[in-house]
């Protein structure tokens, strides 16, 4: 029941009230994979699938949420100290213009600097009125009053602040008799057009996803109508909780019909990287330190294989090494199969010859939470080499014993190497170094 284990004389399991099988020196050896019966294999429900060469042009699909565009984003603000006389009955959400008016405001030193700019204008030297036009411009003071004080030959008591942009007010900060100070914020702007479409793509499918990639959206709010965009910006960090990257696609939307906070169903036509060999998703074994297929021989043997995998290509993955096109995989029932193998030492030998005869060596960093005579428990960081994530556990020592020089809640970095179900301490050393 545990065939890698073995014992240099004949006697009881101490596993089970069971003899030892004796093997003798001469005897061939074991076969690489399990046999099953043709008919028992039909009965499991046993389904195999070919290796194939198929094209790696990703088909993602993903659901997106809509947001503003921040780079259509612009912020009004109070040049100079003054009150706001009217705001012209606009409130947060209102779509607005280039042009439309959003607040009247008194304000002082506008006023008094184009009267004096008006008794210049009308004097005998030139330099002085051009110098007190510039002045205006300096202070903030809107082109259109400027203009109409120079046909109306008088300072005007209110000045209306425009918007700067056509969208969406997603802030407004001045009511009618409040205050304003210089630099004070009156408004904020969003831009309607192009809009977000926020998409989160798994990250085993980012690679193949580059700028400019083309996308076809269909929203709910319009049934049955395709939206095309391309992608935009790739964003720079993954959202550990569900280990997705965010994916900003830019859409047309001068017609306006596209709001902020809508949902859409996204698919990414993702570049190709040519032909490569695929298995179906379901035919892999994920142990957590090895990929794992079965494969059916054709003298009816199922044999364990390691194989390294590539991106997901849709509902198949893709396979760098451990596997030539044409052979047979086992697509369903291989956890059966599995059981069988582990059972008479096969899946043992596959680790064996896998070791190489020398562990490998991991290292993380973490902080030492227990140390007793059997070993350290750490609160470590993720281990990614075993798509581990950050997690509290014990090692065990090594055959030298413990390691000292440590205490409970140093901040360490330690290595350490698998031996059978347990993972062994070899180095514990500084955070920043390990000896």
């Amino acid at each position: 029941m545990v065939p890698d284990t073995h014992f240099d004389k004949p006697g009881k399991s101490p596993f089970m009230d069971m003899d030892l099988v004796p093997r003798y020196a001469g005897d061939p050896e074991a076969p690489s994979g399990v046999t099953i019966n043709p008919s028992v294999v039909q009965n499991l429900g046993i389904r195999l699938a070919p290796v194939e060469r198929t094209s790696t042009s990703a088909t993602i699909r993903a659901s997106g949420i809509l947001t503003f565009n921040d780079r259509a984003l612009a912020t009004v603000q109070a040049k100079q100290d003054g009150f706001v006389e009217r705001s012209h009955g606009r409130a947060v959400g209102d779509i607005v213009r280039v042009g439309d008016p959003l607040v009247d405001v008194r304000v002082p030193a506008w006023s008094g600097a184009i009267a004096e700019y008006l008794a210049l204008r009308d004097g005998a030297d030139p330099t002085l009125a051009e110098a007190a036009r510039r002045r205006l411009g300096a202070l903030g003071v809107p082109n259109d009053a400027v203009q109409t004080a120079e046909h109306q030959r008088a300072a005007p008591a209110t000045f209306t602040i425009r918007a700067p942009v056509s969208g969406a007010l997603t802030s407004l900060d001045a009511r009618p008799g409040a205050a304003l100070g210089a630099g004070a914020p009156i408004a904020i702007i969003s831009g309607l057009s192009p809009v977000w479409l926020v998409v989160s793509v798994p990250q085993g499918s980012i690679g193949a996803t580059k700028p400019g990639t083309s996308a076809a959206i269909r929203f709910p709010a319009f049934p049955g109508e395709d939206f095309g965009g391309r992608v935009d910006v790739i964003l720079p960090a993954a959202n550990t909780a569900n280990r997705t990257v965010e994916v900003r696609v830019a859409l047309d939307n001068s017609d306006g019909r596209l709001r902020p906070g809508m949902t859409g169903d996204v698919t990414l036509s993702a570049t190709s990287g040519g032909d490569a060999f695929t298995v179906p998703s379901e035919a892999v074994i994920r142990t957590g330190l090895r990929n794992l297929v079965i494969v059916s021989r054709p003298d009816g043997v199922f044999e364990p294989l390691e194989v390294m995998l590539g991106s997901a290509v849709g509902s198949r993955l893709e396979i760098l090494s451990g596997l030539t096109e044409g052979q047979q995989v086992v697509a369903s029932g291989q956890f059966l199969i599995d059981s069988e193998a582990s059972l008479s030492g096969v899946m043992a030998r596959l680790q064996s010859a896998n070791a190489g005869g020398s562990p490998e060596e991991y290292s993380t960093t973490g902080k030492v939470m227990a140390i007793d005579a059997t070993g350290v428990t750490f609160s470590h960081a993720p281990v990614e080499e075993l798509n581990w994530p950050a997690m509290t556990m014990q090692f065990m020592w090594d055959k030298e014993g413990p390691i000292g020089g440590i205490k409970i809640g140093d901040d360490v970095r330690f290595g350490f190497h698998r031996e059978g179900k347990a993972y062994v301490v070899n180095s514990i050393g500084p955070a920043g170094a390990i000896r």
